[in-house]
């Protein structure tokens, strides 16, 4: 949508990059590196059997990686609606589009459709997980584009014209077109046959990925709700299961899941990234209205935000820019290997850059304690010496 391609162009090409990268997950890639691949519905009978449409298959250990689908609330059953699975076999662009939530998924689609033409309205709660300046560059973004914000739930639906639908919001409007459902995912396991720790939002493992009540059944991805950490459903985290799981399964090693959240990204323009908690006993900001790259380029939006505790260690980050998304990789192996804040300070990164705006900011958090009435008396004194 932002290249000012149509609808049709766009999806084709959305659905000529999904066919590119395809290969990478089928069947004849796995059957090619020595793997048997099933092509049917699995049932556990015991933590050693699978039944596949009658084949027994046995194992050592089993894992679970079934991945999860969207949440359809009860008054949309039985309507016309999309979702992240169906929204490319919308054949024609509609007028109207109403999408039933506002993460991550939803401020996409939203601003993807808005570009193509179609009104939308996004209902719920924006972006709740994220700081709200992170999120206020977001919001004006879509706006500018001519989102319309609803922060009201949807109570009620009922069909509308030309295979749209009528969505009642509980202040009372209402809002009409195509439905796009963006309110989240749950995991269904009940068909798997084998009764297991957990319930919609996964199922329950240890930190080694180990399925609470079983010694040989595994969980990953998608549908695996780790205890102190809780379900994590983003691609980059299932590809770090599967490598906890070869260490653990292949090679024995004692792999466990790290403490430290994964980054999550909003592609939205500006993007969104954040890592850890939002809140610490300090919080540094610093917008590119400061910043070299920014002024030069006229986009000045947005801004880093850094989140740390009480010892002045870094536990959080965030940052909404153009590509906030390679940006936070240098603040994600702080948090994670603990590097300490005067590192990141003398760190020396490319002129002129956006990801500058950190360690500017960080120079300044260090002058501030540097020119403080302890030091500057140290430097006082220093100064009458000959």
């Amino acid at each position: 949508a932002r290249l000012g391609l149509d609808w049709q162009a766009a999806r084709a090409r959305a659905i000529a990059a999904i066919t590119a990268i395809a290969p990478n997950d089928s069947a004849a890639r796995y059957e090619g590196i020595g793997c048997t691949v099933i092509a049917g519905t699995a049932r556990l009978l015991s933590d050693r059997e699978i039944d596949v449409g009658g084949r027994i298959v046995r194992a050592r250990r089993i894992v679970i990686a079934t991945g999860s689908r969207a949440i359809v609330p009860e008054f949309c059953a039985g309507l016309g609606y999309y979702t992240n699975e169906t929204i490319w076999g919308m054949t024609a662009l509609p007028a109207r589009l109403c999408i039933l939530g506002a993460g991550p998924m939803g401020c996409e689609m939203a601003e993807a459709f808005a570009n193509l033409g179609v009104e939308v309205t996004l209902i719920g709660r924006m972006l709740p997980r994220e700081a709200a300046d992170l999120v206020a560059p977001v919001a004006d973004s879509l706006r500018a584009r001519g989102v319309v914000h609803v922060a009201a739930r949807a109570v009620a639906g009922r069909a509308g014209p030309d295979g749209g639908v009528v969505l009642t919001l509980a202040d009372g409007r209402n809002c009409a077109g195509a439905l796009l459902l963006a309110t989240g995912r749950q995991v269904e396991t009940g068909w798997l046959g084998l009764k297991l720790a957990g319930g919609p939002e996964g199922i329950r493992t240890d930190t080694g990925l180990r399925v609470l009540g079983q010694r040989r059944i595994f969980a990953a991805g998608d549908c695996a709700d780790p205890v102190g950490i809780g379900p994590q459903r983003l691609t980059h985290v299932a590809a770090s299961h599967a490598g906890l799981l070869v260490r653990r399964l292949a090679f024995r090693l004692p792999a466990r899941l790290s403490a430290v959240p994964p980054v999550r990204v909003v592609y939205t323009a500006p993007a969104l990234a954040q890592i850890g908690p939002v809140d610490g006993a300090r919080v540094l900001v610093r917008r590119f209205t400061e910043n070299d790259r920014a002024i030069a380029e006229g986009d000045m939006t947005g801004l880093v935000r850094l989140v740390l505790d009480a010892r002045g260690r870094l536990i959080g980050a965030g940052i909404t820019a153009p590509h906030a998304g390679e940006m936070i990789g240098m603040y994600a192996l702080a948090i994670a290997r603990k590097i300490p804040l005067r590192v990141l300070a003398g760190l020396v990164l490319p002129y002129p850059t956006r990801s500058e705006a950190g360690r500017q900011m960080l120079g300044a958090y260090f002058a501030e304690r540097l020119f403080g009435p302890g030091p500057r008396k140290i430097v006082g004194l220093l100064n009458r010496l000959p």
